[in-house]
């Protein structure tokens, strides 16, 4: 009996080396990516174009546009910091709520696990040797409440500072983006045009690259990006156009 089950265990062993699953782990720092480039293209997008309505020089688009990348990386990394933390401090929290329910009310906490597996077709002959094994392991009978009942995973100790800093910087290099024909000519007519091309292009990759990775239709986030983007400088530009004239 000892060497069979030996025997199943090599062969389960053997066959997850071989096989490697491929799926997409990196949410978190895709979200952020997405969130610090998205704004970082739109916003100063807008700005330069509402600027340019306003017939600013393009120093003045530009140093404009320099503080408000500025400012908004350091905002959006500050927010995405402080939401992170606070995810965090939440898992705390209730990691040690559940820690003194198995305590003092082990009972009932190892009748939510068979309610949850129950969820699941599992039938309480085949759960109750599970609930018995979890009940030996305090810190599996932790984390499975904690994954399974509540639906938390543990975050990562660097998750806010990682944030903070991928947001920033993804801000940063979406806002060059709409900026850096201001930086080369001088003619704010032809810089505007040249912005909106080299930033609707930027909006159209971007847009499809957000689409490939959130496992969407990238063609179709690629056309939703750029209209947004297209619509916020529009906006910004037909807003300028009209104070002016007031």
């Amino acid at each position: 009996m000892a060497n069979r089950e030996r025997r199943n265990k090599d062969g389960e062993q053997s066959l997850l080396k071989r096989h490697t699953e491929k799926h997409f782990t990196a949410g978190e720092v895709i979200r952020d990516i997405i969130i610090g480039v998205s704004d970082g293209l739109t916003v100063p997008f807008a700005l330069a174009a509402g600027l340019s309505g306003a017939n600013a020089t393009s120093s003045i688009v530009l140093t404009a546009g320099i503080a408000e990348v500025a400012a908004g990386a350091i905002s959006m990394g500050l927010g995405g910091y402080l939401a992170a933390k606070s995810e965090a401090d939440h898992y705390k929290r209730e990691l040690k709520r559940e820690q003194e329910e198995i305590i003092t009310i082990p009972d009932a906490e190892a009748a939510e696990i068979a309610e949850i597996l129950a969820q699941y077709g599992i039938e309480p002959h085949e759960y109750a040797p599970v609930i018995a094994a979890l009940r030996r392991k305090p810190q599996a009978w932790l984390d499975f409440m904690m994954k399974f009942e509540l639906g938390l995973e543990k975050p990562s100790p660097r998750r806010a500072l990682q944030s903070a800093l991928t947001i920033a910087i993804a801000y940063i290099v979406g806002g060059l983006v709409p900026l850096s024909p201001y930086m080369f000519v001088s003619s704010v007519p032809k810089a505007v045009v040249a912005s909106v091309i080299l930033t609707l292009i930027a909006l159209l990759i971007f847009g499809f690259g957000k689409g490939y990775y959130t496992g969407n239709k990238p063609f179709q986030s690629a056309i939703q990006t750029a209209l947004i983007g297209a619509l916020a400088s529009a906006a910004a530009f037909g807003m300028a156009k009209i104070v002016q004239y007031i």
